[in-house]
């Protein structure tokens, strides 16, 4: 006999999802290293950072919890290597600029909620559903988001780090139906990313968002998920979630 579909939980990503930084990257560092008396190109460290970043996370996974770091070394050791490859070679100079910025990015005032993010959350509870985050996020992100006040709408916040495991492991999406006892059948991830978010929750029997935003999608991403699970923008979720909860299964 056919019945409903009714979801019941929602899991959501955070960075670029519902919050992003007020400035990019390049420019927050540049700004720091100004006041430190060092002059750099915000568009060079700008690439410097992603080129760091995606270095540190293939060689050190998850914060380099499992080779004994904590997520701080981690992200020191990430803004010492986006100086040294924009041409910075004084380490010992570039110190207290990782240790501020590590302050920085731990504050509220950093960061920027996105447009629609607050009213779809609201309107989410509205509905009665279950919230909760999934991020692969540090340890800095309760915080984060208390002062951003969007913690409020979430029942538990879970992270890479908390958990061990990062996005698209499925085990972080299945620590979070444990936590909210619910039936991945019954729950959907919200996020922005393709492979982490997207697919990520797909493997663990989760339904899936993918916010595409503006931006042109790539043609395999755009050929891989139907147009059903695409969000061109966050008030486009409760609409999505009234589509599928319509289709009979």
């Amino acid at each position: 006999m056919a019945h409903r579909l009714q979801i019941r939980l929602l899991t959501w990503d955070v960075k670029d999802t519902l919050v992003r930084l007020r400035r990019p990257v390049g420019e927050e560092y540049a700004t720091k290293a100004r006041a430190h008396g060092l002059a750099v190109e915000p568009t060079a460290l700008g690439r410097a950072f992603g080129q760091a970043y995606k270095a540190q996370s293939h060689n050190l996974p998850n914060y380099g919890l499992s080779q004994g770091l904590t997520s701080r070394q981690w992200w020191l050791d990430v803004v010492l290597q986006t100086f040294h490859l924009a041409g910075v070679q004084d380490a010992q100079a570039v110190a207290p600029i990782a240790a501020q910025l590590y302050e920085d990015f731990s504050s509220p005032s950093t960061w920027q909620v996105l447009e629609g993010a607050e009213t779809t959350l609201k309107g989410c509870r509205k509905r009665g559903l279950k919230l909760a985050v999934v991020s692969n996020f540090d340890r800095r992100l309760e915080d984060i988001l208390v002062g951003l006040g969007l913690r409020e709408h979430f029942d538990f916040v879970l992270t890479s780090e908390a958990t061990g495991w990062p996005k698209p492991d499925p085990r972080i999406f299945h620590e979070a139906l444990r936590l909210a006892q619910m039936e991945p059948t019954v729950a959907a991830h919200i996020g922005d990313n393709y492979h982490c978010d997207y697919q990520g929750a797909r493997a663990a029997g989760m339904h899936s968002f993918l916010i595409a935003g503006p931006a042109p999608l790539d043609p395999v991403i755009r050929n891989s998920v139907p147009e059903e699970h695409l969000l061109p923008s966050l008030s486009h979720l409760l609409p999505a979630l009234g589509r599928l909860e319509g289709v009979c299964q």
